[in-house]
């Protein structure tokens, strides 16, 4: 077994955190749909959005069978919203290229609307169980850490998955524990800026610990300021027209005290050319809602 693998996985069967989409039966879409949630937000505000969806869409043909509108509103504080939309459109594409079934194959899963390289092998892993290297933030960043000294991963490029690929077991179910245990020891344990190394089930081996912890250069791209932000003004457009949904609202009457009315303006421009609002008259709506 690869040097990581041992350790790793008696770790996650200890410490793993219970997690629906880690529960038996949970299922392809409900991975998918947790994927998509999960890019660029914490896990604790997305678990309550991630049951109430499913409650509301339990399989791709009924999210594609409401107005992709829906899926915004749905998609409440989450952040990105572009995401509900992409998912709404992968909806559409399950129901009409697969016959309502989220696809197993990794390029049939990569042709869908919003997914990438690694979403695409995550629900082929976790929900179907097949044997494929899976990289995240936190994966590569155990990687650079326990393998090859250093303090942060480099850019992503598909070295990264050949060096996951040379630490998984060859047992199918072995391989699949290795990649989630890589990621949530990343998570919570081999964070970016306060690493648990005495926590760690890899100190023993890890060849940053062993060089001593060298510093070596963040080249991360960080997160903009929120306050104040374009993005700060989007959600709150979004917002206002959630909380009308279905019905359209003046385009005079979005956020009309915004102390920027420019900045209002070139975000709800922003939010049309991105199909997330749509302008019908002197109105605004989300899309696939009646005009009102």
């Amino acid at each position: 077994m690869p040097g990581l693998a041992a350790p790793l996985i008696a770790w996650y069967r200890d410490a793993a955190r219970d997690l629906p989409w880690r529960r038996e039966g949970f299922g392809a879409w409900g991975t998918l749909v947790s994927e998509f949630m999960l890019q660029q937000t914490p896990v604790n505000r997305v678990v309550p959005h991630l049951e109430a969806w499913l409650t509301r869409w339990p399989t791709p043909a009924d999210l594609a069978a409401s107005p992709p509108g829906d899926a915004v509103t749905q998609w409440a504080n989450l952040g990105y919203p572009r995401r509900a939309l992409w998912l709404h459109r992968a909806a559409v594409e399950i129901r009409d290229r697969h016959d309502g079934v989220v696809p197993r194959d990794v390029d049939a899963l990569l042709a869908l609307t919003g997914i990438g390289d690694y979403t695409a092998r995550a629900v082929a892993v976790f929900a179907y169980g097949d044997r494929h290297p899976v990289v995240d933030t936190n994966t590569r960043r155990v990687l650079a850490r326990a393998v090859e000294g250093r303090a942060q991963p480099g850019p992503p490029n598909r070295r990264d998955l050949e060096a996951m690929e040379a630490e998984l077991p060859a047992d199918i179910a072995e391989a699949a524990i290795v990649n989630a245990a890589a990621m949530e020891l990343g998570a919570i344990v081999c964070t970016a800026r306060a690493p648990k190394c005495e926590a760690c089930p890899l100190a023993a081996q890890c060849a940053w610990r062993a060089a001593g912890y060298p510093a070596s250069e963040d080249r991360r791209r960080k997160q903009a300021t929120y306050e104040g932000s374009d993005r700060q003004t989007r959600g709150a457009v979004l917002k206002t027209l959630r909380e009308a949904a279905p019905a359209a609202v003046p385009a005079f009457a979005i956020i009309p005290e915004w102390p920027d009315a420019a900045q209002r303006d070139r975000a709800i421009d922003s939010l049309i050319a991105d199909g997330l609002v749509e302008a019908v008259d002197d109105h605004l709506r989300l899309p696939g809602h009646p005009a009102s």
